[in-house]
C-alpha cells in the first residue's frame, strides 16, 4: 500500500469518494479554463491592438502617415518627467521616412485620486496635436471633465507649443496660468496641465532621440 494509499485509508470511505469527485472536477475546470484562454488570447491580443491604434489614430489620423504606427515603437524611461516609474511606450509616426509625430504614453502622478493616464502626441515641430486621458479615478461629475466623452476641456491643448504659451502660462488660471480649472475640482486638471507640459520639455529635449531608428531597425 502506497503512502498516500494507507493515508486515505484513515479516512470515512464516503469522504474520500467525495474529495476524489471534487479533485477531479477541479482538474477539468483547470483544463476547461486553460483551453479557453489558449483558444481566445489570439482574439484578446487583435482586440488591445484595435483599441490601441483606435486611440492613436485619434490623435494623428490614419492616412496621414505611412509607416506601422504599433511597429514603430520605442520604450524611454524618465519618471521625472513622464510622471511614471514604468517604461513610457512612444509610437512614432512618419510619411516617406520623416518624422511626423510621436505619441507618448506618460502620466500625471499627483491626480485628485491617483496617477491619471495620458496619450500626448507631439508632432514633430514641437506642437500639440492633441492629448487624451486614457485612464484615472478621479472624482465623477468633477474631476472626470479631464475625458473627452464629458467636455471639450482636453481639446484645449490642440496646437499648443512650448511657446504657444509661454512657459509661465502653463498652470491653470487660479495659478495665474492660460488653463480653465473645473468647478470644485482644481486638483485634476492642474495635473493634467503639468504633466503635458512636461511632456513637451521631455520632447523639446530629446526629439532626435525620439525618432531615431529603433535599434531593432538598424539590425541587417
Amino acid at each position: 500500500m502506497s503512502a498516500l494509499e494507507s493515508l486515505l485509508a484513515r479516512f470515512d470511505p464516503a469522504i474520500v469518494k467525495a474529495a476524489k469527485t471534487l479533485g477531479l472536477f477541479a482538474l477539468l475546470g483547470m483544463g476547461a479554463v486553460g483551453l479557453f484562454h489558449a483558444m481566445t488570447a489570439g482574439r484578446i491580443a487583435a482586440n488591445e491592438r484595435a483599441a490601441l491604434l483606435h486611440s492613436l489614430q485619434a490623435l494623428v489620423p490614419a492616412g496621414s502617415y505611412d509607416n506601422d504606427l504599433l511597429a514603430d515603437q520605442i520604450e524611454i524611461d524618465d519618471p521625472a518627467a513622464l510622471g511614471t516609474a514604468q517604461p513610457v511606450p512612444v509610437y512614432r509616426a512618419r510619411k516617406d521616412g520623416q518624422p511626423l509625430a510621436a505619441v507618448l504614453s506618460t502620466a500625471a502622478g499627483d491626480g485628485y485620486n491617483g496617477t491619471i493616464k495620458l496619450l500626448v502626441a507631439v508632432k514633430a515641430d514641437g506642437t500639440l496635436a492633441g492629448v487624451r486621458v486614457v485612464g484615472h479615478k478621479e472624482t465623477p461629475g468633477l474631476g472626470d471633465a479631464i475625458e473627452e466623452s464629458r467636455s471639450n476641456w482636453i481639446h484645449g491643448f490642440d496646437g499648443l507649443s512650448l511657446d504657444n504659451p509661454g512657459d509661465a502660462q502653463w498652470k491653470v488660471k487660479r495659478d495665474g496660468g492660460r488653463f480653465d480649472q473645473f468647478a470644485g475640482a482644481t486638483i485634476t486638471p492642474r495635473a493634467v496641465v503639468k504633466a503635458v507640459h512636461k511632456t513637451l520639455l521631455y520632447f523639446r529635449d530629446h526629439r532626435d532621440a525620439l525618432f531615431a531608428p529603433s535599434a531593432k531597425e538598424n539590425q541587417p
